[in-house]
């Protein structure tokens, strides 16, 4: 654990390998930053920590307009914990508490709204309303400065109650009014993209290196026609998708882009981002849709302390060196993964063409969303894939980011006729497990808490057959 003398050595540094990790405010000037903030470095008794953005926003503090906090990946630490405070943390950030509340969140979580306020902000610095206020102004940010839609509707598709509460956590958040933001943006700056017949465009920001081939060769064996295609030439492919959100329905597309080159440190790459665009039926679903790519692509990994980890193992240290950054793809629909983990992809086609909820217009090959658990448990109620949709439908098992992960696996060896191997894929890719080693597979301890990232090397590497999904 870093003390608060380390952490302003990281901000003296500009360390780029803790933004997102946590976040430094400035006294004298009201604003906060990530680490890696390129302005000239305060004075260390004039500067304050914080765990998160939503702790330096409820402390007063705005966003620094140049290195821009709010849009730094998530900390790699809610993806890994398994504890309340993590799950809490992927729940907020797929949007529960606003369309659910903190009532909501509670109960998915199996605590009171008390319970879960007191721990946030006892390790947070904010509760789940602060946590996810900042999320919703990041959210108008983004749309604010990326489309041509009117002010009004941002607000609601941000996730706010209302108007007058929308324009007053964009002043208190950014010091600016909405227009202001937006005028800001449109200096020197290409012509903003209409939405939603153009899409949102988003850059989905990661930490270190990241090896885009790897996780777009994996998604293009993968691909189930109807639901997802991978074009263009390797290196410059294109990862397009249809998703099934709580509002509507959309359509995803993310560019591959070139990864670092074998023997690039983690340490010695800042980060970068994958290009994305998001066409939606409900810009309500924007955030949850940005979080469920993300968790898809895994971008809020933590390359520095997997390759540390790993690349000092005799057997996985060349791996690691050929390929920095690799990381253990997650999945953009844990229900559908689970499906896809058990029928495999000839079985997952079969089922897209014959329940597959059609889309309102095609979009080129993509024409269906992945048939919804409950359909498929009434289309076919038999065997293993019956007993499987119908725990999903009626939430004896719970995938969602939220869900307790040692519950779910319990709950889906007790499945009949699903084997530990399926079970396990459903786990390190439904659930973002970062530590599972398949049954079968020679994964030793010495490897946690990144067992997921080690099979994923020996994958990559051909030393292990391909994932089971």
């Amino acid at each position: 654990m870093w003390d608060e003398d380390s952490r302003y050595e990281a901000v003296r540094s500009r360390d780029a390998r803790f933004d997102g990790e946590f976040f430094f405010a400035v006294e004298t000037t009201g604003i906060y930053c990530r680490p890696s903030c390129p302005a000239v470095t305060p004075k260390r008794r004039n500067v304050r920590f914080f765990p998160t953005a939503a702790a330096a926003q409820a402390a007063g503090f705005r966003a620094c307009r140049r290195c821009r906090p709010d849009a730094v990946p998530g900390s790699a630490e809610w993806n890994a914990r398994a504890d309340v405070v993590g799950r809490a943390m992927r729940l907020i950030g797929d949007g529960v508490v606003d369309r659910e509340g903190v009532a909501g969140l509670a109960a998915r979580l199996g605590y009171s709204a008390r319970q879960v306020q007191r721990q946030l902000t006892a390790e947070l610095g904010a509760g789940p309303i602060a946590l996810a206020r900042a999320q919703r102004a990041h959210t108008a940010r983004v749309l604010l400065q990326t489309t041509d839609l009117p002010v009004t509707e941002i607000a609601f598709a941000s996730g706010f109650a209302s108007v007058r509460q929308f324009n007053d956590t964009i002043r208190a958040v950014y010091a600016a009014t909405p227009t202001a933001l937006r005028r800001a943006a449109g200096r020197g700056s290409r012509r903003r993209t209409a939405a939603p017949g153009g899409g949102v465009p988003l850059r989905l920001a990661h930490r270190g290196p990241y090896q885009a081939g790897a996780v777009f060769d994996l998604l293009q064996r993968e691909a189930v026609p109807g639901v997802e295609e991978v074009t263009g030439p390797r290196g410059r492919r294109t990862y397009r998708r249809t998703l099934r959100l709580p509002y509507g329905t959309g359509i995803a597309e993310v560019e591959e882009q070139p990864g670092p080159p074998p023997g690039t440190s983690a340490a010695a790459h800042p980060g970068g981002w994958l290009q994305a665009r998001l066409h939606l039926t409900d810009l309500r679903d924007l955030t949850t849709a940005v979080q469920r790519l993300r968790r898809l692509f895994d971008l809020d990994a933590d390359p520095y302390a997997v390759d540390e980890r790993l690349g000092a193992d005799p057997e996985l240290g060349p791996l690691v060196a050929a390929r920095p950054g690799l990381r253990s793809p997650g999945s953009a629909d844990p229900e559908e993964t689970a499906v896809r983990a058990l029928v495999g992809r000839a079985g997952a086609e079969l089922l897209v063409r014959r329940y597959g909820k059609a889309l309102d217009a095609p979009d080129g090959t993509l024409t269906h969303v992945f048939p919804d658990p409950a359909v498929l448990a009434e289309a076919e109620p038999h065997g293993t894939l019956g007993a499987l949709t119908a725990a999903l439908a009626d939430g004896r098992l719970r995938l969602d980011p939220g869900a307790d992960r040692d519950d779910a696996e319990q709950a889906l060896r007790a499945l009949p006729g699903l084997d530990p191997a399926t079970a396990a894929a459903v786990r390190a890719r439904a659930l973002g497990d970062p530590d599972v080693a398949p049954p079968g597979l020679p994964v030793p301890d010495r490897w946690r808490p990144w067992r997921s990232y080690a099979v994923e090397h020996l994958r990559v590497a051909g030393r292990v057959g391909p994932a089971r999904v």
